[in-house]
């Protein structure tokens, strides 16, 4: 696309991508900190390749709605009933829902958001002291952890909060900006993960505590996004399309729109809910399922409008630990349905996503 807002697939001069990539991580003040300079253009680390931005002429973008799941009166075994047969359906169909009266109060979400904002809008200095790309690192402020092996970066910022096992977090671990909100929401999002992997469970035929056994939500990862308002944002993505390297994800959103899931061969809206927490499933409970529930590619469009603010919580298990290998559960295996994945362990899988691109799946690495 050019200048002018026109799409072209005319190729970019040649340039010394890696050393402009290298002076922009530098920095340490990630896409925010191009949009508090004023830029006007975009760099070119950001530009999508011209075969993306041709394509984009051609794609659709569908006005169907991704199915919305209320949970109220969960505990009436009739009720209960119809929500596992809704989570059923759409976690086949879709891999993705959203989620409403899941008992997390309306104060906690919004908190957690504003923690997320004043994060990231915060000094720059006091944001650097968390900058790394060590992926060991519990706490961590980066853009794009796959800055130096993607073929454009994504318009966004992020503070990942990794591998929590429990509940007792060290206040004093995680930034003052968003210390509070994180360690309350924290607890709330990990209770309604345990919700729903007993209605997964149940979903698939299983016994409530089956996931839950299988130490499924054993662990949490935070990861809260800030994507800076984008002043050409036909020409760059906030998010690559990607799956998730989870069992399930949790994610919260503001009211700006943007997240895109990939359905019947076209993008499809992911409309934000007042309160609503989106539920998808990721690569793991795909190939636990034995590709009964699927983990479908999704993105977050780039905007003129922003920041946006969104907050995801992932459920990798056993939080790379190595402690046991997963694979197809042998309740949803048979002569006729035979496995389609190898076992496969969390840590295993993590390096594997890591090494490679965000739009690259590692998937078809464990397909039988």
């Amino acid at each position: 696309m050019s200048r002018t807002g026109e799409l072209s697939p005319e190729p970019l001069p040649d340039y010394d991508r890696t050393e402009e990539l290298k002076a922009f991580d530098d920095t340490k003040a990630g896409v925010k900190g191009l949009v508090d300079a004023g830029i006007v253009s975009i760099p070119r680390i950001f530009i999508r390749p011209p075969e993306e931005l041709a394509e984009e002429l051609n794609s659709c973008h569908g006005d169907i709605k991704v199915p919305v799941i209320d949970l109220s009166n969960i505990h009436s075994s009739e009720r209960r009933e119809e929500i596992v047969d809704e989570i059923r359906v759409a976690s086949e169909k879709w891999g993705f829902f959203q989620v409403i009266n899941h008992e997390i109060p309306l104060s906690v979400l919004d908190e957690m958001m504003d923690g997320t904002r004043r994060f990231h809008e915060q000094d720059a200095e006091v944001k650097k002291e968390f900058y790394t790309r060590d992926q060991m690192k519990k706490v961590r402020y980066e853009t794009n952890y796959d800055l130096f092996l993607s073929r454009s970066a994504n318009w966004r910022d992020t503070l990942n909060i990794t591998k929590v096992i429990s509940d007792n977090i060290d206040p004093g671990e995680l930034p003052a900006a968003c210390s509070k909100s994180s360690l309350e929401y924290i607890k709330c999002i990990r209770k309604l993960g345990n919700t729903l992997l007993e209605l997964l469970s149940e979903a698939l035929g299983l016994q409530a505590d089956h996931l839950g056994s299988m130490e499924c939500g054993k662990s949490c990862s935070l990861v809260c996004h800030y994507y800076p308002a984008c002043p050409e944002p036909e020409l760059t993505l906030g998010a690559t399309s990607h799956t998730d390297p989870s069992f399930f994800t949790l994610l919260l959103q503001d009211q700006i729109g943007g997240l895109q899931v990939y359905h019947e061969g076209q993008w499809v809206n992911v409309n934000p809910i007042r309160g609503g927490v989106i539920v998808n499933i990721g690569d793991y409970l795909q190939i636990l399922s034995n590709d009964k529930f699927k983990s479908v590619a999704h993105r977050v469009t780039a905007n003129l409008n922003g920041p946006r603010i969104s907050v995801a919580c992932f459920f990798p298990g056993d939080g790379g630990t190595d402690e046991k290998p997963y694979g197809p559960i042998k309740e949803l295996i048979s002569e006729s349905n035979p496995p389609r994945y190898k076992e496969f362990f969390v840590r295993e899988f993590v390096i594997k996503f890591l090494s490679i691109s965000l739009d690259k799946s590692v998937l078809d690495y464990y397909k039988i």
